[in-house]
């Protein structure tokens, strides 16, 4: 049989597939438009019913339309079996219950990714379908028992390779998925066990994010039950790259993911602010924790001396033997100080409220206690005395306090940071809020915590929510209470989930997926354990990519404070993106600097040599960008290109580019030429890259700037460039 016989053979496939996709699409469109126009009357539990019901079908409709760019993708040769089987992005079965198509998730696709020549698991020979649209176009066959096909099989075996064929594409500004080509040491991370913690060790281009979103698809599919329904915390970077990776999941047919930047983890907070080095790694450090419960429990004080309490006509005493012994009935309560308080304050009234009777002359208080109370608290001495005494406060207002007044933050921080990391600390009141404030005003938070009323009100809404989704009972509808009920606990409300989620910052997470995950501070990975007390957690990111240089830091040394040397460690060591040409380059500069670090090798050969041009002066390095762009524009075609420069050079290189179509930050990434800062770079590739004065990238004798040269260095899939004004290490090294 010819490739284009074969080709015909698995487009009557696809189409079958196809076909009962779009079956499957319009049973539930009308699904969802009878529950639409149902009417519900004024009943809020039907109400209720009616929008679950919904939430299933457009859930259902998510799943189906996601799967329509690539539905299929593989198939298996199986000795085992007389017809093939068929790996796509979800599960089809026929009109009569019958599989025709595996989610690449479920174990029977296992042996599409694991399988070897050395060890085929009986598999005869898997093949990866090319499709653009509904169409196959080209055919991609791994044999692993060629003994098992015949000599017309045999003679029609070719096709370039489904990984590298995907390599060599140009890039589109978005990260697509890579579930048609991961790699069988890819997938065996993937489908690791959900508990505990994995670190993933990835170098540049070994696809650790692309695992880490396939294993967040991967658990969603396999363990739906337990964490569906509280959904996957997704970490990244910063806003370019969570729009970069944001049609991945989607596309993987999961919505059940909420993607966050820690600069959004406090709700109601988004900012892309960040410290200076030095005052983000005091803020950093574990002992920041210790220093806010103190500025917290100095909110709740002991009076100097007893004093005076006017009360109408009357003068009672506040004791500071009151004050302490009603402070510390609170404090044993557990609650935090601001539900606590109301524990402090009743104690505080009744023990009042006896003296206020004896001066008017009462046996006690007896049954006008509450009397005797209410006109406690109309009294401006009582009141201001009780908030002297136990001040509530919210985070924001704690936090603002802490930092703009050194007299606070002393008393705080005393034998924790030095006078002079103190005086780092301070800033004005009116301050604006930064990346490295979002864990400590969490921490604060949790300190604080919510009033009674307050998380009354949480837990009720809570109730009503499940009540309205497990308590249904309307027979009539178009699906049985009970299997609604399953389906419900199955599928979860996904876009209710991520906006609920949001906005609840006690609400906990069945897993964590952190990319990047070198850069988080102690603090930091406090609010995310917060948020996933189970601990079960994916960790990717490499520590040569680090933006603080410390040679003796490991993930040991990262995690340890948290899960103790409860997680395991898998090490990624090839790159599939970037060409060896450009990893040479980049593994000479990192091994200069970090020679204990393993180096990543690339599958990618040939390719052009990076290029280095060097000027006099910054002007001219700007001046020679406008036709180095334009060349590269030319010669990438449709690709995407990178400009990368140092913060303060990026306003320079956006006005000079100004007659190109380019973009800053998010925007960059909707356009051909992206003008970015190493950060944002960061997990992002592009067909070619510019770099401009790397020098200011990583300035000679500053070790912080390495793992930001580097980083830009290894955003590339094909050419890089280099504009420099002065020598620096890369000229020696491209030399060499």
């Amino acid at each position: 049989m010819t490739e284009t016989s074969e080709i015909r053979v698995e487009q009557v496939k696809l189409d079958e597939l196809y076909a009962r996709l779009d079956e499957l699409r319009d049973e539930a469109t009308a699904r969802l438009g009878k529950v639409r126009i149902s009417e519900v009357g004024g009943n809020h539990q039907h109400r209720s019913e009616r929008d679950a019901f919904a939430t299933l079908y457009e859930d259902q409709l998510i799943r189906l339309n996601s799967a329509e760019d690539g539905l299929c993708f593989g198939r298996l040769d199986l000795r085992s079996d007389a017809e093939p089987s068929y790996i796509g992005r979800i599960g089809l079965t026929d009109a009569n219950r019958q599989q025709i198509l595996i989610d690449w998730r479920a174990p029977a696709s296992e042996r599409f990714y694991q399988s070897t020549a050395a060890n085929p698991a009986g598999v005869i020979r898997r093949r990866h379908l090319v499709t653009k649209n509904r169409t196959v176009t080209d055919l991609e066959d791994d044999v692993l028992d060629i003994e098992a096909l015949d000599d017309d099989e045999r003679s029609n075996l070719q096709g370039e390779g489904a990984l590298i064929a995907a390599l060599t594409n140009h890039r589109t500004g978005r990260m697509g998925d890579i579930v048609a080509t991961i790699q069988a040491e890819q997938d065996a991370i993937i489908r690791q066990p959900l508990q505990g913690v994995l670190v993933v060790q990835g170098g540049p281009g070994t696809g650790k994010t692309a695992v880490a979103l396939h294993r967040a698809a991967f658990l969603l599919y396999r363990h739906r039950e337990r964490i569906a329904k509280s959904g996957v915390l997704l970490v990244g970077p910063s806003a370019v790259f969570l729009k970069y990776i944001e049609k991945v999941l989607p596309s993987l047919g999961e919505t059940g993911a909420l993607l966050l930047t820690p600069g959004q983890l406090y709700p109601g907070l988004e900012t892309e602010l960040s410290d200076d080095t030095d005052v983000a790694v005091i803020k950093g450090r574990s002992e920041m924790a210790t220093v806010l419960r103190n500025h917290i429990a100095n909110y709740e004080r002991i009076p100097e001396q007893d004093e005076e309490l006017r009360v109408g006509s009357h003068t009672i005493w506040l004791r500071r033997r009151d004050v302490r012994g009603a402070r510390d009935r609170a404090r044993r309560s557990g609650d935090a100080h601001n539900a606590a308080r109301n524990g402090f304050v009743s104690g505080l009234l009744k023990t009042l409220a006896e003296d206020l009777a004896r001066q008017m002359g009462l046996d006690g208080a007896g049954e006008r206690l509450p009397e005797l109370m209410d006109e406690l608290r109309s009294s401006v001495d009582v009141r201001r005395a009780l908030n002297l005494a136990w001040f509530p406060i919210s985070p924001a207002a704690a936090l603002r306090a802490l930092l703009s007044k050194p007299h606070k933050l002393q008393a705080a921080a005393e034998r924790l940071l030095s006078p002079e990391d103190q005086q780092r600390l301070i800033r004005p009141a009116n301050a604006e809020l930064t990346i490295e404030d979002v864990p400590l005003l969490d921490e604060l938070a949790e300190l604080l915590g919510s009033s009674p009323q307050q998380t009354a009100a949480r837990d009720e809404s809570a109730r009503e929510y499940a009540e309205a989704v497990l308590d249904m009972t309307d027979t009539s509808a178009l699906i049985d209470a009970e299997t609604l009920a399953a389906r419900w606990e199955e599928e979860g409300p996904t876009v209710t989930l991520a906006e609920r989620a949001l906005d609840d910052r006690e609400w906990t997470y069945g897993h964590l997926v952190v990319d990047e995950a070198q850069e988080l501070s102690p603090m930091q990975w406090r609010v995310l354990f917060r948020r996933v007390p189970s601990k079960s957690a994916t960790v990717v990111g490499d520590l040569a990519q680090s933006s603080h240089v410390d040679n003796t830091r490991t993930w040991n040394s990262i995690l340890s404070e948290f899960v103790g040397d409860r997680y395991s460690l898998q090490v990624l060591t090839v790159s599939y993106r970037t060409p060896q040409s450009v990893m040479d380059l980049a593994n000479r500069y990192l091994h200069r600097h970090f020679p204990q670090l393993e180096l990543v090798e690339s599958v990618r050969q040939g390719g052009p040599d990076p290029r280095m041009d060097s000027f006099s002066s910054t002007q001219e390095t700007l001046a020679a960008l406008v036709p180095t762009v334009r060349d590269e524009v030319e010669t990438v075609g449709g690709g995407k290109i990178a400009v990368i420069a140092a913060r303060d050079l990026i306003d320079s290189v956006a006005e000079v580019l100004a007659g190109f179509d380019i973009g800053r930050s998010v925007t960059g990434l909707d356009h051909q030429i992206a003008v970015i800062t190493a950060q944002q770079a960061k997990g992002l590739e592009f067909d070619s890259v510019v770099i401009v004065e790397p020098g200011l990238i990583a300035p000679e004798g500053h070790e912080d700037g390495v793992g930001a040269l580097y980083v830009s260095l290894t955003r590339t899939t094909d050419r890089l460039r280099i504009l420099a004004s002065a020598p620096t290490e890369l000229s020696e090294l491209i030399a060499d």
